[in-house]
């Protein structure tokens, strides 16, 4: 006999533990795509969405494009906006090659001031108790 006992009583392959541990790289992999890639992009194209819902007469707009322009007519038959883009100069844009709206809706608040130059950059910098403004302490 030239194969010897031991070689001929191999130990059984490892159980239901081994495919578990082997695909849980996988499904780690998925999960942080899902995260990182699909659910934010989703989030987006749903805010795009309701933006798009939500134009009227006189929004200031950006097309995919960059042409910047007033919408001067809605159009529900053909999904399509008139938009001015220049005095007595007047384009029509398909709704979906909206990239933008420029005067995106303030909150309400209790004074109606104008904001100061360089206000955009308030919630950053922690004068309106921005991120760095809560972490400097600033209230």
């Amino acid at each position: 006999m030239f194969i010897s006992p031991a070689y001929a009583q191999a130990a059984a392959p490892a159980g239901g533990g081994d495919i578990f541990m082997s695909l849980l790289p996988l499904v780690m992999v998925f999960a942080i795509f899902y995260f990182l890639l699909i659910r934010p992009q989703q989030t987006k194209m749903k805010q795009h969405r309701q933006l798009l819902e939500n134009l009227k007469k006189g929004d200031q707009i950006v097309t995919g494009g960059g042409i910047i322009g007033k919408i001067v007519r809605i159009e529900q038959s053909d999904n399509s906006l008139v938009v001015e883009i220049a005095q007595n100069v007047q384009v029509k844009v398909v709704r979906g090659t909206i990239a933008d709206l420029l005067n995106k809706p303030v909150p309400a608040s209790g004074n109606d001031n104008k904001a100061a130059p360089g206000a955009a950059l308030g919630g950053l910098l922690g004068n309106s108790g921005g991120f760095l403004g809560k972490l400097l302490g600033r209230k």
